[in-house]
């Protein structure tokens, strides 16, 4: 363990099944967004992401909490970044998320971009409907505020880094 991170140890998986070893999968470096919704405040959860990202090898631009729908396709327009992650932990994700979706998903806006979001979306127990929704709205993956999520996450931006997602 010695030199390792944090966020290291916390996404340690366990060993491998012996058997011949696998060349390493090349990864490129993606340019990613970190966002919160418009109306959450929080900026521990985006500082967590940032700090994974960045272990992970990725140039992250985290434009903090609270930014509205206009601002956030705006800079991922002036960014243009491989990947957007939303995060938020007030239980309002799901609207705000909505509300951002569309304004990156219309015409003149990012194209092709990745979008996911995760955290608290909701303060009801509807996660799977919304969820349902925010996907048929365009988002590419929802991720609940479940810790175990995390490697998921991390396999969705390592497959999107070496191009399979």
């Amino acid at each position: 363990m010695g030199n390792e991170s944090p966020l290291t140890r916390l996404l340690a998986r366990p060993s491998a099944p012996s058997g011949p070893a696998q060349e390493p999968t090349a990864q490129r470096q993606l340019n990613v967004v970190v966002s919160g919704t418009e109306s959450d405040a929080h900026t521990w959860n985006l500082v967590f992401l940032q700090l994974l990202l960045e272990e992970l090898g990725h140039q992250v631009h985290n434009l903090g909490p609270c930014v509205p729908a206009t601002v956030l396709a705006e800079e991922c327009s002036r960014l243009r970044p491989d990947l957007l992650v939303l995060g938020t932990v007030n239980g309002h994700g799901t609207e705000d998320a909505l509300t951002a979706i569309k304004r990156l998903r219309a015409p003149g806006g990012p194209v092709g971009m990745p979008v996911v979001i995760g955290g608290k979306l909701s303060t009801s127990d509807r996660g799977r409907q919304d969820a349902e929704r925010l996907l048929s709205a365009g988002f590419d993956a929802v991720y609940s505020d479940d810790p175990g999520v995390i490697g998921e996450f991390t396999s969705f931006v390592c497959a999107l880094a070496v191009g399979t997602s």
